[in-house]
């Protein structure tokens, strides 16, 4: 049992060593006198939990590990009724079908309810946020909701995280006549996905850094519009195509290149500088673009499993639109910056410029983050 235990965790560590983003789905029904959820939690997350967030002894059996695994779902997702923390309960355990390490278990939670029935719901969680994947990168939990009362869905699509609780009006009111709301909302789910690329991208040290190694080689507004949009349009082209299942590349490949990317484009401004203009640093955008969307694609897959057609373009399409503005909190600056310093240069003729040394200092500092982040994408 010991070994096949170890054999457990050494196989799901090379998933864990991946990009820092679990996905599931919950579904939330409110009945009289009880909210129920049930959660799917990718056996990967459940692996980082164990090993990282919990204390003690280590897990005897898959079984054990999930059981525990349930108690910390419970301490770490909120449900708030009308303002007021509801107590819940495990209520069972369901594990994958072929009992394996892949795949999603099930939990079945119950949150009864006192006194009158709420008329607004708030879901919180913060799963795996204690745990750091890299110094200021710490992993992130993401679900996809439904809500559901009694036997009728109200809502669905909108996504779930630490940063994005999910608010929920409930009309227990049987009044005849009154058609049901919407059940997907593309306003809401627009928003929430919009918001959802802002924060991957904000919290996605690995792709800030190839975008900073790219900027830094840049030597004008036109170079730059270049740039960006070769690596926009590649990694919108695979994000499309593996969200929508039509490209499928494994983790343990995805990862390495995007580390890798960052490596090369900062080691081409040092070491290859009259390669970082024109085509070459073009191809260079994206090339390793097609690899990055991947990685945003690794955010969305199990997210958008269960949507509609029509859903998920709106949700390819609002992501796209948040990881481009997340973008933009580093590229702006960061392109000022190096504006600025050249025209100090312009200026003071003759004197030692300062804006070559600083685009090898800044190159110098993305090369040695690349080669952690290749590291720890290669353990």
């Amino acid at each position: 049992m010991a070994a096949r235990f170890l054999f457990v965790f050494l196989a799901l560590a090379f998933d864990a060593a991946a990009h820092p983003v679990a996905q599931g789905w919950l579904t939330l029904r409110a009945r009289s006198g009880v909210i129920e959820a049930r959660i799917a939690v990718a056996n990967e997350q459940i692996f980082v939990a164990s090993t990282f967030a919990t204390k003690g002894t280590a897990p005897a059996s898959l079984e054990e590990m999930w059981r525990a695994h349930a108690d910390y779902v419970l301490a770490h997702l909120s449900i708030i009724a009308d303002g007021a923390p509801l107590r819940g309960e495990v209520a069972a355990v369901i594990p994958p079908e072929d009992r394996t390490t892949k795949g999603f278990v099930l939990y079945d939670l119950r949150f009864p309810l006192r006194g009158a029935p709420p008329a607004q719901v708030e879901v919180r969680e913060n799963l795996l946020n204690e745990i750091e994947f890299a110094p200021g990168n710490p992993w992130e939990a993401t679900f996809v909701t439904k809500l559901a009362q009694d036997d009728r869905i109200v809502s669905e699509g909108l996504l779930l995280s630490a940063k994005q609780p999910v608010v929920w009006t409930l009309n227990w009111s049987a009044a005849a006549g009154v058609d049901p709301p919407p059940a997907l909302s593309q306003s809401r789910l627009a928003g929430d996905y919009f918001r959802h690329g802002v924060w991957h991208i904000l919290g996605g040290w690995d792709h800030l850094l190839f975008m900073s190694g790219l900027v830094l080689a840049v030597v004008g507004v036109w170079d730059l519009v270049k740039v960006v949009t070769a690596f926009t349009v590649a990694h919108t082209v695979t994000l499309t195509l593996a969200a929508l299942r039509l490209v499928h590349v494994p983790a343990g490949i995805v990862e390495p290149m995007i580390a890798g990317s960052i490596v090369f484009v900062a080691a081409q401004n040092i070491f290859a500088p009259g390669q970082t203009r024109g085509w070459p640093r073009l191809a260079v955008a994206f090339g390793f673009g097609l690899f990055h969307g991947l990685g945003f694609a690794g955010g969305l897959l199990n997210a958008m499993a269960d949507l509609p057609g029509a859903a998920i373009a709106t949700a390819i399409a609002a992501f796209s639109g948040g990881v481009e503005v997340g973008h933009q909190f580093v590229v702006l600056p960061l392109f000022g910056a190096i504006a600025l310093i050249r025209r100090r240069d312009t200026r003071a003729a003759g004197t030692d410029p300062l804006g070559p040394r600083a685009r090898r200092a800044g190159s110098a500092l993305v090369l040695m983050a690349g080669l952690y982040y290749l590291i720890l994408a290669l353990r």
